[in-house]
Order: structure tokens, then sequence, then C-alpha cells
């Protein structure tokens, strides 16, 4: 057997790749979103850390370039050079007064800046040092050389020296003769506390830190996280080959970090800034979950898109599809059912319908050309039924006998226009009119036959209802048999009644009686029948009316069978209105 369809071309798979291309490129775009946002970020942290500690260490410059103007100028001061040049003729009291006034110089300058934690002369020619702390003691010879050749070195430079683990600002006298050490040297110590809380203002940012580097790797002053004053060596290592222009990131202890760097070639001095990543993803944390909440919730509407397709579409589709192929394969039985209220209930009702009006052409085309053979065939039964023939003319001897030309004349006529109806070859729908004048004559003829032991009611027939076209022979048979099997058995007080209603659409023809001989059981049987259709059982006259009137009027015509509340049995014979009666050949589906 052939597939019915392959699942690549199908409609679901299409709709559903269409989807996903659709919200691939959604995906991708947050992606580069999320992706640009963390870029854009770090840029903008960096470039704000950069600009800080830029600003810093351009004030840090300029206060340094302003205590070596203050270094300078000491170097100038007249008392200081007294005291050099004049100590072996000076007086105890004018030394000591020289000594205060010196001391009172590096006082003013040590004030003059939050960054200075003492100022000190080392006088060589008086062999001693004048601290602003601690005031006059004896020079240190080791300081005095390694601070004089670095002054000497420096010339008129501003970089700082390292000893020691302090950094000194150091100037030298220029009254020497050449190749002579200087005769004293003014020293400034810089106080790595207040330089280290100045770092710490950077530190905005949890486990972060800052590092002052003097020259090419020397290690200077570290603050903030505890890892990276201890890691404080490694990360000068490692930060080497930092390229001046732009931030860069590097990872200490298994955390990645953002630095930004300044550098001052007048000071060969550089401050690193180091941000944990963490700080620049923080912010988009929510944007990050939000971003997975969002790819999660489109794989659900992905997921919900293609059940929901298909349940909706692709199922409904294919089970149209797998009706008509048993429509091709000739089953006429089938039904579609369908519960929602959507496009394809109307689909699967036309598909339903069109099964149903193929079905009833069929009947139409062969079914009713037997039944109609049938009925045919009843039709001469009738006309040559032997019974009806001789009550007849048993009924005409007895007239004749008694004299009663007038009911003979009656009687005749009525006899006459009877036989003439059921044999002549008139079309097989004719109007209501015409069937109940038929079967009015039939039951007066049998009147006249039991006048004795039954008694009919039958009513007008509406001027309404008298144009709508039926069948021939729908009415009189039903008649026939409420005679032939009820009432002709009764020795007395037989009835039957004939009425017409309208149940909203329909023309109700109602036949009860009052016979005896049917129980429950075979009333149930035979509205069974009516409802059960059986082309290998015998074709009895009331299924034969039963099975016409629904070929010619579609569903929902027909007889209806019950208990009659005189007793007997009740028949009803429902035809539809002539406005909505059903035509099947001209059916739109």
């Amino acid at each position: 057997m052939r597939r019915e369809f392959s699942v690549r071309h199908t409609i679901f798979m299409r709709l559903v790749v269409t989807f996903m291309l659709i919200m691939i490129p959604v995906f991708l775009l947050g992606i580069y979103i999320y992706q640009w946002a963390i870029r854009t970020t770090s840029e903008d942290i960096s470039r704000t850390a950069e600009s800080q500690i830029a600003f810093y260490l351009n004030d840090l410059e300029n206060e340094i370039e302003r205590m070596k103007l203050l270094q300078y100028g000491l170097l100038e001061d007249g008392d200081l050079n007294k005291l050099a040049i004049t100590w072996e003729t000076m007086g105890t009291i004018d030394r000591m007064d020289k000594i205060n006034s010196v001391i009172n110089r590096i006082i003013a300058i040590q004030n003059s800046s939050r960054y200075i934690r003492d100022v000190n002369v080392h006088i060589r020619p008086i062999g001693k040092t004048l601290s602003a702390l601690l005031g006059p003691s004896e020079i240190d010879e080791d300081k005095f050389g390694i601070f004089g050749s670095e002054a000497i070195r420096q010339g008129a430079g501003t970089r700082l020296i390292d000893w020691n683990g302090e950094l000194y600002l150091s100037a030298a006298s220029s009254r020497w003769s050449k190749g002579k050490p200087p005769l004293f040297i003014v020293e400034i110590e810089l106080d790595r506390q207040r330089l280290n809380e100045a770092l710490e203002q950077f530190n905005t940012y949890p486990d972060n830190g800052s590092l002052l580097v003097f020259g090419q790797g020397g290690y200077g002053i570290s603050s903030g996280a505890k890892a990276i004053q201890d890691g404080a060596k490694e990360i000068i290592r490692q930060l080497e080959h930092f390229a001046e222009s732009g931030p860069d990131t590097f990872s200490l202890s298994g955390q990645r970090y953002f630095v930004s760097r300044a550098h001052s070639e007048r000071l060969d001095m550089s401050i690193y800034r180091l941000i944990n990543d963490r700080i620049v993803r923080k912010p988009l944390e929510r944007f990050y979950l939000l971003a997975w909440l969002i790819a999660i919730g489109a794989f659900g509407i992905i997921l919900i898109y293609a059940v929901s397709t298909y349940k909706f579409i692709h199922k409904p589709l294919l089970k149209l599809v797998r009706g008509f192929r048993r429509l091709e394969n000739g089953d006429l039985e089938l039904t579609i059912a369908h519960r929602t209220n959507d496009e394809f209930q109307y689909i699967y009702t036309r598909f339903n319908q069109m099964v149903v009006n193929l079905r009833m052409l069929i009947d139409q085309a062969y079914k009713q050309k037997i039944l109609t053979q049938r009925a045919e065939l009843k039709q001469l039964q009738s006309q040559i039924n032997p019974h009806f023939l001789y009550n007849s003319f048993f009924i005409l001897n007895t007239m004749a006998k008694t004299g009663d030309t007038e009911r003979i004349e009656q009687f005749t006529t009525q006899l006459g226009e009877y036989f003439r109806f059921v044999t002549r070859n008139a079309s097989d729908e004719i109007r209501l009119k015409q069937e109940i004048r038929h079967a009015r004559m039939y039951t007066e003829i049998q009147d006249m036959r039991f006048y004795k032991r039954i008694h009919s009611s039958f009513d007008e027939l509406p001027s309404e209802f008298e144009e709508i076209r039926v069948p021939r022979l729908i009415v009189q048979p039903i008649i026939e048999n409420a005679f032939e099997h009820s009432l002709e058995k009764k020795a007395r007080n037989g009835r039957i009644d004939v009425r017409f209603e309208r149940v909203d659409r329909w023309v109700c023809i109602i036949i009860e009686d009052n016979g005896e001989g049917l129980s429950d059981e075979e009333i149930y049987r035979i509205s069974h029948r009516l409802g059960h259709e059986d082309s290998e059982t015998e074709t009895t006259g009331i299924v034969n009316v039963h099975r016409r009137i629904v070929f010619t009027c579609g569903e929902g015509s027909g007889l209806e069978i019950s208990r009659s509340g005189l007793g007997g049995l009740r028949v009803t014979i429902r035809i539809p209105l002539e406005e909505e009666k059903f035509n099947v050949q001209a059916a739109s589906g």
C-alpha cells in the first residue's frame, strides 16, 4: 500500500518549520543583544575607571611636582646654606636659631600636603639630619649616599625613589665642585598609608582592587580585595604585557578581572584598577535570566504551536484525507465526527452531507427502482385482490336485493374511482389533495362494508397542505392495513381516525385505530424494521411506504409507529412542507 503522505511535505511540518525560521532570528538577536550589552557595559565601566584613575594620577603628578618645587625652594634657603657652609664660625645660639628656622621650614612643607609623611634635610658638613617629625639627629651616611646619588642622577627629575618599601623624593644642593658629594640633601618621605587610602576610593565594588606600580614591574602599593593584595606580585607580572590602549582581562584564582590602566612618564608610575567581571555581569543577570526564560518560553511556544497545529489543523486534515480514501474505496456509510465549532466542522458537515447525497443518489438510481417494482407488484396484487373484489360484489348484491339504488349508485361510483386511481399509469408523485381524496374514497367503501361494526373519522385536509407533492399510495395502504389486520376482526365498536397536524416544518398525517391484535413487542418490531433496512427480508406495505417517502422527501420524513391512545396502532406520516422539502438532486451540500 502506498503511503498517504510524506511527513516532510505535510502542511504541519511546513508550518512548524516556518515558525521556527521566524523564531531563529529572534534567538540570534537576543544572543547578540546580550553579548553587545556585556561588551558595552564592560567598556563603559572600564572607560569610567580609566578616566577616574587618569584624573587621580594627573592630580598626584601635580601634587608631587609641587612638592618638588618646595624641595628646590628649600635648597635655596639662606639659613640652611649658612648651616652647611658657616657652621664652624657660628656660635651656639646662632646655630640653634638657624636649626630651628630650617625645622620650621620643613614642618611647613610637611603640612602642605596630606601625602607627605616626613621631610628630612641631611647636612653632611655638620653631620646632622633635621626631621619634621624627629627634629635634629645624627646623619645616616648610607641613606645620604643613596639619596645623594639618586638626586644627582635624576637632576631636575621628579621620579619617586622606592627604598625599603617606602617612597621618597630627593633633591641635592648644587653648590659643590664637580665630582664631589653635595653639602646637603632635602628628602621628602611620602605617606604610604595616605596613598593606600587614596587608592581605596576606587574600590567602589566588592572583590575589586587597585595597584600603584613604580618603574617597570616594580611593586608599589595595593588595596582592595585580599586576593588582589596577596597576589599583587603575580598580577604585576601578568600585567607586564598589558597594552596601554583600552581595557584587557586576566584571570586570578579562578576569577576574571577587567583591567584599566593610567601611566605617568614623568613619575614613571602606573595605576591599575581591577574590576571583577561579576560586577559587569551582575546588572545583566536579570537580563540573562530573562533571556533564558524567553528562550524557554519560545521553545514552549514552539511546542504548543506544534501540538496545536497538529491537533487543530494537521489531524483534522488527515482525518479528511482518510475519509476521502475510504470514500474512494466505496465506503458510503462513512461519517466524520467533529465536536469543535470551527471551519473543519463546516467542512466535515459538508463532507458528510456529500456522502449522504451520494448514497441517496445511488438509492434513487438503484434501490428506488427495485422498490418501485415491488410497489407496482403490490398494486397489481391489490388490483386483482379476489377478497376485496368478492366483498365489493357481495355488497352490491346485498344493495340490489334490498333495492337501495342510491347507495348502489354511490358505491359503484366510488368503486370505479378507486380502481381507476390504482390502475392508471400516472406520475409517481401527486398532490396531497389527490392522495387524501383516494384514501377517503377507500375509507368510505370500507364504511359501507363494515357500517355495523366499524366507525371512521376522517378530518378535512387543510387548504395550506393541498398542493404538497407526495408519492402515490402512501395513505390508503396504511388505512387498508388497519382494516385488514385489526378492525376486521372486531365484532363491534371498531374505530379508525385520520387527522392532520403541523409540527414545525412537518405535515403530519395521523392514522390510529382501536384494534386489539398487536402487542407492544410487535409494534416495536415494526418500528425497528422501519429504521433498519434489510434488503433480504420481505418488504411489507408499511415498510414500502416508509422507504418511498424517505427516498423522495429526505431524512426525517417517513412513518413513525407507536401505540395509539385508542388502544390499537398509531401511524404518523411525516412529510416536509413544500418550501422545506429536501430535493436530493438539487442539494447544494
